[in-house]
């Protein structure tokens, strides 16, 4: 997979966001984040020698400037990063329980990401003919506008028809979509075109009404895909391969906070994959580091 004459490089597409961390009182910390954003931190971080890019809009205020000098000091390129003239970044405060469950309030709805792809920005299709693997969610999807979605979904078929290689993660967040059918059948029409899936089986579930993992991987198949993990919580990941090997792993035993769990365990397994090595070693690199991350509070945490 890996090509020999440079870096392998991957395109993250989605909305990073400035991140407010409750703490006692009345005092919270700032940070930058967001799902896809998270995983292209984690990906430069486990894989250095990977070309990392983040695709989103931002705006040209001081909010945005600092998720620039993010992406700079994290060795995240920012080529395919526009500037929007009006619009700022979303917003999204985050709690945490004694458990480590997450609670989540946004402020995202005019953001300047949701210009993403609309006709006077830029061409999908131009934003990923230099790229060797393109990283996409539900969240990324959920905010794109229907025409958006559209030219994100054709430039796709180019891409890989090319030999570019689709991830994906349905990662369902339904105050994002407002409308479950519309929410289904969009993200069924990604799957469809998707080379490595790396969805959650509770938002699967949810999402599609299945009654357990069997019923997600069966349905999955059905659309094609034949390779990745099915991220299983505590019970650990299965492989999404003809085998369907599942990854028998211990219950995580310092869980702080599980905000980016997902998000880091996309990191590890892909950063193993475009290594050439197997799904399960993949899923076991994925699952290593994700409970690196659920073990400190924070989307983007020092994993060592």
């Amino acid at each position: 997979m890996k090509p020999v004459d440079r870096p392998f490089r991957i395109a993250c597409i989605g909305e990073v966001m400035i991140e407010l961390i409750a703490r006692d009182g009345n005092a919270a910390e700032l940070n930058v984040a967001g799902d896809t954003y998270n995983t292209a931190a984690y990906l430069k971080r486990t894989a250095p020698e990977l070309d990392v890019e983040y695709v989103t809009v931002l705006g040209k205020d001081r909010f945005s400037d600092r998720i620039v000098r993010d992406m700079e000091a994290r060795g995240i390129g920012i080529t395919a990063v526009a500037r929007h003239p009006t619009r700022m970044p979303g917003l999204y405060a985050i709690e945490t329980d004694a458990a480590g469950e997450r609670s989540f309030a946004y402020w995202r709805s005019s953001s300047a990401a949701r210009t993403l792809f609309d006709e006077d920005g830029r061409d999908p299709a131009d934003v990923l003919a230099s790229h060797d693997l393109v990283l996409l969610s539900g969240i990324s999807l959920a905010i794109l506008s229907s025409s958006a979605r559209d030219r994100l979904r054709g430039a796709l078929e180019g891409f890989r028809a090319n030999g570019g290689l689709l991830a994906f993660d349905s990662n369902y967040r339904p105050h994002l979509w407002n409308d479950l059918e519309l929410a289904r059948a969009e993200t069924e029409r990604f799957w469809q075109c998707t080379d490595i899936a790396l969805p959650s089986a509770d938002d699967e579930m949810v999402l599609f009404g299945d009654a357990d993992a069997t019923d997600v991987i069966a349905r999955l198949r059905s659309w094609g895909i034949s390779r990745g993990a099915l991220k299983c919580g505590n019970a650990g990941p299965v492989d999404l391969g003809p085998e369907g090997h599942a990854l028998n792993v211990p219950a995580a035993e310092n869980v702080v906070d599980t905000t980016a769990a997902g998000d880091s365990f996309n990191a590890g397994y892909l950063a193993a994959t475009t290594a050439g090595r197997s799904s399960i070693r993949a899923m076991k690199a994925g699952h290593v580091l994700a409970l690196k991350v659920i073990g400190k509070r924070g989307a983007i945490v020092d994993v060592g």
